[in-house]
């Protein structure tokens, strides 16, 4: 395979490899340089719940590349037009928010595929994915790295489960915390053990199915024990999270009043 063409996260998941990744969601190539030289399997670029335009996504996925870490993008949904823009500036993993049924299922499948498998649209000689028409028969080879995630995170999604997984073109399946919970009647409340209970029940589902299973786990616990469950993609923190808790420590060692005042003024 042409290494333009390789997808290590990709690999490692069909190896049996865990791959453990971080969430960037502070929307500059200098955090997700800075994140690719520490050696994490994949780095998820937010394109849903950070204010990343497509211009920002292809700017992370430039300073990411010459690592060893895998970027993932999340577009802020799942369109057509969308799809095509984050696919044609080189993004080889998607993880599509909000995917409720086989058919939405489907039509990321096909929008994810050139025709006559789908419908993609053709661009390849004028997109860094096919480095500008450098990449020799692109088109026909594109699949080979592609590697396609959907997120259930809804209780119509939980019901439809079953019938996703079966949907051909989808290599894994993540669990998004804190909308299911919501949508379960627990608002901000993803630990609650019926919660709990039914993220297990999934990711032993997923895998049964063939497929890896995600989650994203800021607590190190909780990352711990998706795990154990079986979840072979986990995401363990997030930058800006990471950022603010550094920031804070830091603070607290001089000036500990100083933090429990802007925590307090903060909310």
């Amino acid at each position: 395979m042409n290494a333009l063409l390789s997808n290590s996260f990709k690999e490692g998941l069909l190896r049996g490899e865990v791959q453990v990744g971080l969430w960037l969601s502070s929307t500059t190539s200098y955090m997700a340089e800075i994140a690719a030289t520490s050696g994490y399997d994949w780095l998820l670029i937010d394109g849903e719940h950070a204010p990343n335009t497509v211009q920002d996504l292809y700017h992370q996925l430039q300073a990411i590349a010459p690592y060893s870490s895998q970027p993932v993008v999340r577009p802020v949904e799942g369109s057509k037009a969308l799809i095509k823009q984050v696919l044609d500036i080189g993004a080889q993993t998607l993880l599509i928010p909000m995917v409720d049924s086989a058919e939405q299922a489907r039509q990321v499948v096909s929008a994810t595929r050139y025709p006559p498998l789908g419908e993609r649209g053709v661009g390849a000689s004028v997109a860094r994915a096919a480095r500008w028409g450098r990449i020799d028969k692109y088109m026909e080879r594109a699949n080979e790295s592609l590697c396609l995630l959907v997120q259930v995170e809804s209780k119509a999604a939980l019901d439809n489960l079953d019938a996703i997984l079966d949907v051909e073109g989808i290599d894994g399946v993540f669990i998004g915390p804190a909308d299911l919970s919501a949508s379960l009647g627990y608002p901000d409340n993803a630990g609650h053990p019926e919660v709990q209970r039914i993220i297990e029940q999934c990711i032993r589902r997923i895998r049964a199915a063939g497929k890896a299973a995600g989650f994203l786990a800021v607590d190190p616990a909780m990352a711990q024990k998706c795990l154990h469950w079986g979840a072979n993609f986990v995401a363990v923190g997030v930058d800006t999270m990471l950022y603010t808790e550094a920031l804070d420590r830091r603070l607290a060692i001089f000036k500990p009043e100083k933090t429990a005042q802007t925590l307090k003024s903060s909310y």
